[in-house]
């Protein structure tokens, strides 16, 4: 197994599971081949027959196990992908989320990320795609996106395997970070930010949201996420 970034003391951490997310066509699994290389296997996901690419990978001495999840254009719960994906990531197996954004088609992809953003988990943007971005003529600050969604934003062409030690020590730095989750919030507007509140605190009394991000359990209930409803059934 390559370590990709470098070796440390801690070769024998605990291992670190990483989901990879990311819509269709964003070079999600070339990202996942370019940090795992021929270390990888083929599992079923529990109770369904979709394919599980699972892959091994060093990083600073810490052993990471990357799970590619079915591309999804979203995390609602209308699709079997989507319902696969959005249950590995709250199963509490994942310790990061590697979202892989089309940095050539950003406005699409970020819808995505701000559903993933609010799951609330550490996440880390891998902005793909750089090359086919600029010779668009398109032009991606990626410090000042990182500022404003509040992870680590790594631009990469996984096709050509730029950016595959800087995924690394993001990965790293996210997870050794004591403020990993983000605060990014979407505004939804004072009228529906209001009964956000209230079916929220509403929420916070009822043991069944246990374990849950009590917004992002509101917002889907608000959005009328059937599988969400069965929570509460």
């Amino acid at each position: 197994m390559t370590d990709i970034a470098g070796s440390a003391d801690s070769a024998d951490s605990a291992e670190i599971v990483v989901a990879v997310a990311g819509q269709p066509n964003s070079g999600k699994s070339t990202i996942f081949n370019m940090l795992t290389g021929v270390r990888q296997f083929v599992a079923n996901y529990p109770g369904v027959t979709v394919e599980k690419r699972v892959g091994r990978a060093d990083c600073r001495g810490h052993k990471l196990t990357l799970v590619d999840l079915p591309g999804t254009y979203s995390m609602t719960s209308y699709s079997l992908e989507e319902r696969i994906a959005r249950g590995f990531l709250l199963s509490g197996e994942p310790h990061l989320v590697l979202d892989v954004v089309d940095a050539s088609n950003l406005e699409r992809n970020l819808v995505l990320t701000f559903q993933l953003l609010e799951m609330r988990m550490p996440m880390v943007v891998s902005l793909n795609m750089m090359d086919v971005a600029e010779g668009g003529g398109v032009r991606i600050d990626p410090k000042r996106l990182s500022e404003q969604l509040g992870v680590r934003v790594v631009p990469t062409v996984a096709k050509k395997g730029r950016g595959k030690k800087e995924v690394c020590e993001a990965l790293m730095s996210t997870y050794e970070s004591k403020d990993a989750v983000s605060d990014f919030r979407l505004d939804y507007g004072p009228q529906l930010e209001q009964s956000l509140a209230t079916v929220e605190q509403a929420l916070a009394a009822d043991d069944r949201a246990s374990g849950y991000d009590l917004r992002w359990l509101t917002v889907r209930l608000m959005a009328g996420d059937q599988e969400v409803r069965k929570i509460f059934a």
